[in-house]
């Protein structure tokens, strides 16, 4: 499979502004992400619909832990530890992405075990958005490969400078927060994440 990138809001911009920036680099962005644990699922429900309106399709679309928004629009769905279990979801849900967020080898095969279609395993690097938490690092991304056949996608601290490392773990793709959504031009900070995964992280001209 190609090397995914996903793009995750972190909380701190706005759903429009949010909408906006996703508007805008979704050609390189394999799966747009809407991790808003502060947000009514009301709230969530317009979130969706601005980013249909910026013209991101539904099935680029993950909702964080909400089934029942990501049920109204079809879209997939993220599961956190404090999330429903995978199977259930996919029980009610069989044609909607399930994806489930990890921290160990443990989790990963348990996820594997339960259907999900892909895991999110971090923080890999140190990042803002955890100071207080050490990261995993990315050896796990390997071992995890190798017990599992689940697609892997590492997120934590991942800039253009270390995808290569990510990669040569193993991982199938990567998920990025900040490093598109703070950047100085999000269009050729999605575009250089994209072009390094292509190229499997090396530099480019």
């Amino acid at each position: 499979m190609a090397k995914q990138l996903h793009l995750i809001s972190d909380g701190k911009l706005s759903l429009a502004a949010f909408a906006d920036i996703a508007g805008r680099v979704v050609s390189f962005v394999d799966f747009i992400h809407l991790r808003e644990k502060e947000v009514s699922s009301l709230e969530l429900y317009h979130g969706v619909q601005l980013l249909l309106n910026k013209g991101v399709p539904s099935q680029k679309i993950i909702i964080n832990d909400r089934v029942d928004v990501a049920s109204v629009f079809g879209t997939g769905i993220q599961l956190a530890f404090h999330s429903l279990p995978t199977f259930i979801v996919k029980k009610y849900y069989p044609d909607i992405l399930v994806g489930r967020s990890i921290h160990s080898v443990e989790e990963a095969i348990e996820a594997e075990k339960q259907g999900a279609d892909l895991v999110i395993y971090g923080h890999v690097y140190m990042t803002s958005s955890k100071k207080d938490l050490p990261p995993k690092g990315i050896t796990n991304i390997a071992i995890i490969k190798k017990k599992t056949d689940i697609p892997l996608i590492a997120i934590g601290g991942i800039t253009p400078d270390n995808v290569s490392e990510v990669l040569n773990m193993g991982a199938d793709g990567i998920a990025v927060m900040s490093g598109i959504l703070h950047a100085e031009n999000p269009f050729q900070a999605a575009e250089c994440y994209a072009k390094k995964l292509i190229q499997g992280g090396k530099a480019y001209e």
